[in-house]
């Protein structure tokens, strides 16, 4: 566990009372039926805590399945506690499954872009080190030029037909890479926000992710 969690997670019932009023996320849609094509694709984004990361891309119609795990590291079968730590070169990741008659890989990225802060290095919100950095890794040609567009777009200033975010200020930082090997998360981390939808709001309010993305993207994030 990365260290911020352990100081925010012992107040947990101690300040029961203050965080249980906090909105409790939807619970997670039921398992979606196979893609009428009979086709599937599959995409790999860093973000931050992978926590945070499986709700707004398992709100998208077209997605069939999220998972947490960990990418770009050189160890095999890296566990929660080496990567948090940092001592593997990983970073926290979810991989979405989809299926790309309902929904591209161009609006995947839109969904990204949208809940990540992408002008800060080895970092998300609360969570420092580069365990924590934004990523977008290409599984294919096609996914790596989409998401060069895109971050080119978003510097830029006219990604997704709007004007630069507020508080971009400097260049973004994400990296675009191609996927290495994809390593599902403890099965205690999948759909965490639906375990245990208390803690994982206590979580995302103290870490500041929804402020800070309210300042960067307005109301529309």
């Amino acid at each position: 566990m990365h260290p911020v969690h352990r100081l925010l997670f012992p107040f947990l019932f101690a300040s029961f009372s203050v965080f249980a009023q906090a909105p409790v996320p939807a619970a997670k849609p039921a398992a979606k039926a196979a893609a009428p094509t009979g086709v599937t694709a599959k995409a790999v984004f860093a973000g931050g805590c992978f926590w945070c990361m499986e709700p707004p891309f398992d709100k998208i119609n077209g997605v069939l399945a999220t998972t947490s795990g960990y990418i770009g590291g050189s160890k095999n079968k890296p566990t929660y506690e080496e990567v948090s730590a940092g001592r593997t070169g990983h970073t926290e990741a979810v991989e979405v499954m989809y299926d790309p008659a309902r929904v591209t890989y161009r609006q995947l990225l839109e969904v990204f872009w949208k809940n990540i802060d992408p002008v800060v290095k080895d970092r998300q919100f609360c969570d420092h080190g580069s365990q924590y950095r934004s990523g977008v890794f290409w599984l294919d040609e096609e996914q790596k030029k989409l998401a060069e567009e895109s971050k080119t777009a978003l510097t830029k200033g006219d990604a997704f037909g709007s004007a630069k975010p507020v508080g971009f200020k400097g260049g973004v930082v994400t990296e675009i890479t191609r996927a290495t090997q994809f390593w599902p998360a403890e099965e205690y981390h999948q759909d965490y926000y639906t375990k245990n939808p208390v803690r994982y709001a206590y979580y995302r309010n103290g870490c500041g992710r929804d402020a800070r993305l309210k300042e960067l993207w307005g109301e529309a994030k």
